[in-house]
């Protein structure tokens, strides 16, 4: 009886089926790099586009040049990938990246082009450990997208010995002079300052320590800080600026929430949606002894960037002094 397999065109219609389909798997094995060369080519377009990204393009495009610049850096051995010889962009692919951090392709291309600023901090958070950001790069990741880290917790950061630091920093100041963290609450202040602000800074517990809250709760400081409604009014939109990255951080929405429960004059503040950036200049005061005058000025603290100091300067009238007169540095950052 003759074998099935021996009958006369079996063999050569199998070869004519194997061959179809070995040639169906090449092309689709083309069409899918020919379709990866496109990406890579975009990818290089864009970023030729992107290499100098102007101040005028705003924080959304200086997020995705940075993005970019981080993507361009991890290259595929990094994440346990093959190198491959036909990438014709350096370091990995978007979709590459937006699988490491578990993001739509679409997604992550909308924000290395600069095309939202909507970006969640939870996205920021993943976007940076898929890309391996070292702490400074994460930083100044948060920082562009105006976010706060949920991994930085400001306040648990600080040590025993950033406590000295701030307490000598202001000691060393012969005007009133003090600390003041992410939320405005203070850290440390000199005896000057104590002075000036008695009983606010003089004895804690009478209010909690906070500026925001003793401009606008405490009674004393309607009567010490001379033209209060506009001093706190500005200081409002001196808050919001500064606190801009703290929008996604329940604490600080917890805060405000109740000081606008507390003063009505806040909450109409706070509802104005106006913004300043804090610009010093003149600050009067309505002490026992008089009316006394200074000039503030804001430092920041440079391995904690959610730390001021507010520094007075006293200041008179100049006679003849295109420096304006005074006496000494006295230190402050933040507001006041």
């Amino acid at each position: 009886m003759e074998h099935p397999d021996a009958r006369p065109g079996r063999g050569s219609r199998q070869s004519a089926a194997q061959t179809a389909q070995a040639a169906q798997s090449a092309q689709n094995v083309q069409d899918a790099q020919d379709a990866q060369d496109a990406q890579d080519a975009q990818d290089a377009q864009d970023a030729q586009n992107m290499q100098n990204v102007p101040a005028a393009a705003g924080e959304a495009a200086r997020l995705g040049a940075f993005l970019r610049a981080a993507r361009e850096r991890l290259q595929p051995q990094d994440i346990g990938l093959p190198g491959g010889r036909r990438r014709r962009t350096r370091g990995l692919r978007r979709e590459e990246v937006a699988a490491l951090c578990a993001i739509s392709p679409t997604w992550y291309t909308w924000i290395e082009q600069g095309r939202t600023r909507a970006v969640s901090a939870g996205t920021l958070d993943a976007l940076a450990q898929g890309l391996r950001l070292a702490p400074a790069e994460r930083a100044y990741l948060f920082r562009l997208a105006q976010r706060a880290d949920p991994r930085h917790d400001a306040a648990g950061a600080r040590t025993a010995g950033d406590a000295e630091d701030h307490a000598a920093l202001v000691r060393m100041l012969r005007g009133p002079a003090y600390v003041l963290d992410a939320h405005w609450d203070v850290l440390a202040w000199n005896r000057a300052a104590a002075r000036l602000f008695s009983p606010w800074l003089g004895q804690r517990g009478v209010v909690e320590p906070n500026l925001l809250r003793w401009v606008y709760l405490d009674a004393l400081a309607r009567s010490l800080i001379v033209d209060w409604e506009a001093r706190a009014a500005r200081l409002t939109a001196e808050y919001r600026a500064d606190t801009a990255r703290l929008r996604d951080d329940a604490e600080h929405r917890r805060r405000v929430d109740a000081l606008c429960a507390q003063s009505p004059a806040f909450a109409q503040a706070w509802r104005s949606q106006q913004v300043l950036e804090r610009e010093g200049g003149l600050r009067s005061f309505a002490t026992p002894e008089g009316v006394q005058c200074y000039r503030q000025i804001t430092l920041r603290v440079a391995a904690q960037d959610d730390v001021k100091v507010i520094v007075l300067r006293p200041w008179r009238e100049p006679r003849g002094d295109p420096s304006g007169g005074g006496s000494g540095l006295a230190g402050s950052v933040g507001g006041g």
